[in-house]
């Protein structure tokens, strides 16, 4: 009987800010290590706001004898700005960027030289030729700001046509909305991986707050059971692992090209899901 093919696996992790989060964080990379990840990524904050901690991060990592993946948003930045980041880049030996769009910082104007990821995108590819490999992202449920669904996959599109190579998605609970957006993106003839984002499941009121402000559904039934538990963070654990190593399995049946967990700078939960998949 053959072996079933190993699935590529990716972590993501976000600056610290202080001394104490930047220990806890090596020693939670240090864990996830084992699981011999294709890259780890780091985040950026609004506005590029924890542009020296991201930069600081993939540094180690790299050190760390992992490919690391730095998250490169271009709202309010300029070209001249964005061509020296590149090139910091470059030095330091990344090879991977994630390119977003970003978010601004309250209180600031828009402006900057890039209106969507798309011209970010193609102005990578423009200066820096095949150096990098660009993922984008996308989203399965929509985009919370997308005009509509099919505006939404027009600008997925539009991503993958400027040079992106691969994509990750938000994170999602339902196996047939990732589906559903893979088909959708191959009949637009769009034939880049499209790696599923996946958030483990530790506490209810933190991932009721991310999803109610990044567009993330939370399947009824799911929402019920976490409200149902109250402060029994014991149950909440062990329904979340339940709910997120069964979505896992169904993504690696449809053939999903590889699990990009959105670790919270945790090990636990994420190195958990991995022993049920047995990865």
């Amino acid at each position: 009987m053959s072996q079933p093919t190993r699935t590529p696996l990716s972590f993501e992790f976000f600056p610290p800010k202080t001394p104490e989060g930047a220990a806890k964080l090596r020693l939670a990379r240090q864990a996830l290590y084992a699981r011999r990840p294709e890259f780890c990524s780091v985040t950026f904050g609004a506005g590029g706001s924890t542009q020296q901690g991201t930069f600081d991060t993939v540094s180690e990592i790299l050190a760390e004898g992992v490919d690391a993946a730095s998250h490169f948003s271009c709202i309010g930045a300029t070209r001249d700005r964005v061509r020296e980041q590149l090139a910091t880049l470059k030095a330091m030996g990344v090879r991977r960027l994630v390119a977003l769009r970003g978010d601004l910082p309250s209180g600031y104007g828009s402006g900057g030289e890039f209106q969507y990821a798309s011209d970010l995108v193609a102005f990578i590819r423009a200066e820096t030729g095949a150096h990098f490999h660009i993922e984008v992202a996308c989203y399965p449920e929509v985009h919370p700001q997308a005009r509509s669904p099919e505006a939404d996959l027009r600008a997925y599109a539009a991503k993958i046509q400027a040079g992106a190579d691969s994509a990750i998605t938000q994170y999602f609970y339902s196996a047939e909305a990732y589906f559903r957006f893979v088909d959708e993106a191959a009949r637009l003839g769009l034939a880049a991986p499209v790696v599923p984002g996946i958030m483990p499941i530790t506490s209810s009121t933190q991932l009721l707050r991310f999803s109610d402000a990044c567009g993330a559904e939370i399947p009824r039934w799911i929402r019920l059971r976490l409200q149902a538990f109250g402060d029994d963070t014991a149950s909440i654990k062990a329904f979340g692992l339940d709910v997120v190593t069964r979505l896992c399995e169904q993504l690696r049946a449809g053939a999903a090209p590889g699990l990009h967990f959105y670790t919270m700078n945790q090990s636990e939960a994420t190195l958990a899901i991995c022993d049920r998949l047995g990865l």
